[in-house]
């Protein structure tokens, strides 16, 4: 059994610079996507200020990976090499929860990217203070959160029909997001690892995957605050 690596871990430690290098490695990949996938969303759009306010959100995207791909480097680790191992995963989570509508690209936008950032802000907190800032900054829902709120909400007020479809949809996205970092998590230990409770250790790939679900539980309320926050319930 090894220790699970936390932020007082020596910088020189392999698994430590492992599971960093993970984290950095799947959000960068995670950004990229976004940026390809709110460009596409762009399309489903009803307006052209709304095609405009999804394509800033998109150049957004695309500077967060430009941030996370400069600090790979810097460390030394290739980004390409770094994002490789989470390819499968979350082209898997996007190809499950590929949208129908404007609204339901929406929601994912906000709801589904929403919880898995909340997840990455867990998983780092035991990363080093670098790292945890940088993070910080690439996950931040400034500006989304106002836009996709607000047309949600408008869009509920108008049709009160579509907040039932809508939350079934949300509900559905929490449960592909939980799938998702469970298979991440299984495939990468050394970042499963980072969120282990300082002083315990990893021994299992079932100990990891409870980590996650563990964390998980931790965010409902950030979930049910944005399902409100768009007119929607739990």
């Amino acid at each position: 059994m090894t220790d699970a690596p936390h932020a007082d871990s020596p910088a020189g430690d392999p698994a430590f610079a492992g599971a960093v290098a993970d984290l950095l490695g799947l959000l960068a990949y995670a950004e990229l996507v976004a940026f390809f996938r709110l460009a596409d969303d762009a399309e489903l759009a009803p307006s052209l200020s709304d095609k405009g306010e999804l394509a800033g959100l998109a150049a957004v995207e695309y500077s967060h990976y430009q941030r996370l791909r400069e600090r790979l480097v810097e460390s030394g680790v290739d980004p390409e090499e770094a994002m490789r191992p989470f390819v499968g995963a979350l082209d898997a989570w996007h190809a499950r929860t590929k949208p129908a509508s404007w609204l339901e690209s929406l929601v994912k936008a906000y709801v589904g990217d929403g919880l898995a950032a909340d997840f990455y802000r867990q998983v780092a907190e035991l990363a080093d203070p670098r790292t945890r800032e940088l993070v910080a900054g690439v996950l931040s829902e400034d500006g989304r959160a106002e836009f996709v709120a607000g047309r949600v909400r408008a869009a509920v007020t108008d049709d009160p029909k579509l907040a039932g479809r809508l939350s079934l949809w949300a509900r559905r996205l929490v449960g592909e997001a939980l799938n998702q970092a469970q298979s991440v998590a299984a495939q990468r230990p050394e970042l499963a690892t980072l969120l282990i409770t300082e002083g315990a250790e990893a021994d299992s790939t079932g100990a990891d995957l409870a980590a996650v679900s563990k964390v998980f539980g931790r965010l409902t309320d950030a979930h049910t605050a944005r399902l409100e926050a768009m007119g929607l319930s739990s």
